[in-house]
């Protein structure tokens, strides 16, 4: 087997099995999450404990930023893969599916009860005098929006299937974030020019997080129109008819939001509108860590290369993965994007993040601890060759100095040793 392919070594197919298999009902922790702090809210309350109870409607950024980092660092990487004998079984075992649909009644009974808690004037029954203060308003926003960006990777793991009830499923859950293009231009547009200049879903070395996440959002949408208007023209049928998917994806988040607004109010529109925004800007702090100036080379015919497992940073910390259904392994994603989470493998020759998606995520937020983690990174990842860098336009000369720079450094370090 080729350096290329080449796998981590699974157990025998006797003594095979999944331990992950009844842990990812764990995934079900972010569309429940809410319910878990208004039953912590309530107690705590009720024993007298109420300063410290407003804490818990930030219960999302707190297993983000707090928990699962903290979790991935106790329990490390997974290091099992499934062996090939086992996979036809595994891809089929319908178990794993109904863990993703399981994730939809969830996530809007949630939404439903958020908007309650945001608009009601009297929630002495859990005991709070009056309503929720704008503090917890916004806690409880950023709350469902975490919700909301887990549910995209879970709309993301079902858009890719073949089955026309999990693709619509896919776009239902994407109603929550507004964000519904995503279908169209993750499937039809990333997976075609991942790891390439032409593709705004994928971070070039030098560009922050801030300059990477209007041109991911602005260009992912754009580039969704312009496969469905080209679909539409080749259909023969108008650019606006209800079968272009945008459309009707964002019908849907237009439809949830108009109900929710006609039964609750308009009060519950500003958070409506916190929590979609926080929700896809999740997504694209994925996006951005997930190939982070990596590059595809063009062969002779002037066409890209094949993506391969070197086009993707992987992580195989086994607690985000189990939250993100084996997002973390996103070679192995992008060689075979209809396979199932479940049997998704690591690669031992893909680039790996110092940790789990969870614990980049907040480093993506501040550039200079960002690139001091990761550049060298890159830069290692291409023997210090400048060339085979995706590198921000504009700033070439300063990224290749910076390139230069930690090839020397990486290169001293290495004759010390």
């Amino acid at each position: 087997m080729s350096s290329e392919t080449q796998e981590r070594s699974p157990a025998p197919i006797s003594e095979w099995r999944d331990r992950k298999r009844y842990m990812w009902l764990f995934g079900l922790v972010p569309p429940t999450a809410v319910f878990l702090a208004l039953g912590l809210v309530a107690g705590l309350n009720a024993l007298g404990a109420d300063v410290v109870t407003p804490v818990f409607w930030w219960i999302g950024p707190i297993l983000v930023y707090v928990l699962l980092p903290l979790l991935d660092i106790f329990f490390g990487p997974d290091g099992q893969n499934p062996p090939d004998e086992v996979m036809e079984a595994l891809e089929n075992d319908k178990y794993y599916r109904y863990c993703t649909y399981a994730y939809i009644p969830f996530q809007i009974a949630t939404l439903i009860l958020a908007c309650y808690l945001w608009t009601a004037d009297n929630l002495s029954w859990i005991g709070i005098d009056g309503g929720l203060g704008l503090v917890s308003k916004i806690g409880l926003a950023i709350s469902v929006g975490v919700m909301g960006g887990v549910g995209i990777n879970t709309a993301h793991e079902m858009g890719h299937k073949k089955a026309s009830l999990e693709r619509w499923l896919s776009k239902i859950t994407l109603a929550q974030t507004f964000y519904g293009h995503f279908f169209i231009e993750h499937n039809r547009g990333h997976h075609v020019r991942v790891a390439t200049p032409e593709d705004p879903a994928s971070s070039r070395f030098g560009e922050s997080f801030w300059r990477f996440w209007p041109r991911s959002v602005i260009g992912s949408l754009r580039s969704a129109w312009g496969l469905e208007k080209t679909r539409m023209q080749r259909l023969e049928r108008p650019v606006w008819h209800p079968s272009n998917d945008v459309l009707n994806a964002w019908a849907m988040s237009v439809v949830l939001f108009a109900v929710l607004t006609g039964i609750f109010g308009w009060g519950v529109l500003p958070f409506l509108v916190i929590q979609a925004i926080y929700g896809f800007t999740l997504l694209e702090t994925v996006n951005y860590l997930e190939h982070y100036g990596l590059l595809r080379q063009k062969t002779e015919s002037g066409r890209y290369e094949r993506c391969a497992p070197k086009h993707s940073w992987n992580s195989d910390h086994i607690v985000t993965n189990i939250f993100l259904y084996h997002l973390q392994r996103h070679s192995d994603h992008h060689a075979n994007p209809t396979r199932r989470y479940q049997t998704l493998r690591s690669f031992d020759e893909a680039p790996s993040l110092p940790s789990g998606y969870a614990s980049m995520i907040g480093l993506a937020y501040f550039p200079p601890l960002w690139r001091a983690v990761m550049d060298h990174r890159v830069v290692e990842h291409y023997a210090g060759d400048a060339d085979r860098i995706n590198i921000q336009p504009g700033r070439e000369a300063k990224a290749r100095a910076r390139i230069g720079a930690l090839a020397a450094s990486v290169g001293e370090s290495g004759a010390t040793s």
